[in-house]
């Protein structure tokens, strides 16, 4: 394929000029065989740290380290062409000071490649977006829900369930908006506030778990892809039922090697008269 004919690869700034267009589509991706599949359909791709719960199987996203999202990212770059990539910077990684948030996202972006960052808080870290932004490095927000705060709020449930809540993620939402994040994911968030919000914002709304009405919709790839059979909240839908097929096919290569049926002669090198 030559350069004259690759489809330039989405901004931060391409995204944030689809509110009021159309709906942006985001999925996650952790690795270079699902982002190629994924990259000609979505707007961005977020290489989550999700990552740590999808595939290592740790019960929260607190366990896991910068080191992990960069190599995971690396990973997405090279399977993805025309997707804008956004990475999550992972807990302890940002939130001690605005220098260390700016410290670690310029080595995210540098040894990645990657078009932006995306780091979970409200007002408390609007300084800390500001700042990155200033300096050169495009932000998505996150609110609602936000997982890495998961030992002090008491575990996953969805907020905005009574006037305290609502009134602290409309102040959250507007502080990410206001400090110039490109974008703001609003997670676990009932529907009413999440549409609100939306309304309400300059930047784009990114919804998993909040409102048909958001910018756009987010989903862990695995989640809607059905590869977890024990595993589906309230907002995923399963867009294929993965988990079934791949169980079978795991079934029918141990009874052909059991059988001895395979490997057939065809599947070996013979040596060459």
């Amino acid at each position: 394929m030559s350069v004259q004919s690759q489809k330039r690869r989405l901004s931060p700034a391409n995204i944030e000029a689809l509110k009021g267009e159309r709906p942006i589509v985001s999925l996650t991706a952790y690795t270079t065989p699902i982002a190629r599949l994924l990259d000609p359909h979505v707007d961005f791709l977020l290489v989550g740290d999700s990552v740590g719960m999808v595939l290592y199987g740790l019960d929260t996203t607190v366990g896991v380290t910068l080191e992990m999202m960069i190599a995971h990212g690396q990973a997405v770059m090279r399977g993805s062409q025309q997707a804008c990539v956004v990475i999550d910077m992972p807990f302890g990684s940002y939130q001690e000071s605005k220098e260390q948030a700016y410290r670690s996202a310029a080595r995210i972006l540098k040894e990645t490649g990657c078009s932006a960052v995306k780091l979970e808080g409200g007002a408390e870290m609007a300084e800390t977006v500001e700042f990155l932004v200033n300096r050169g490095i495009p932000v998505l927000g996150h609110v609602g829900l936000m997982p890495q705060l998961v030992n002090t709020t008491g575990g996953y449930r969805s907020v905005g369930r009574n006037d305290k809540e609502v009134a602290k993620i409309r102040r959250d939402a507007k502080a990410i908006d206001d400090a110039g994040a490109f974008g703001i994911v609003i997670e676990g968030t009932v529907e009413p506030v999440a549409r609100e919000i939306t309304a309400e914002l300059r930047s784009p709304t990114i919804g998993i778990g909040a409102s048909p009405a958001c910018d756009g919709q987010i989903l862990v790839s695995d989640d809607m892809l059905g590869l977890f059979n024990d595993f589906k909240p309230r907002f995923v839908k399963h867009f294929a039922e993965l988990a079934p097929a791949i169980s079978k096919a795991a079934e029918d290569y141990a009874a052909e090697v059991k059988a001895r049926t395979f490997p057939g002669i065809e599947h070996t090198f013979q040596v060459k008269k």
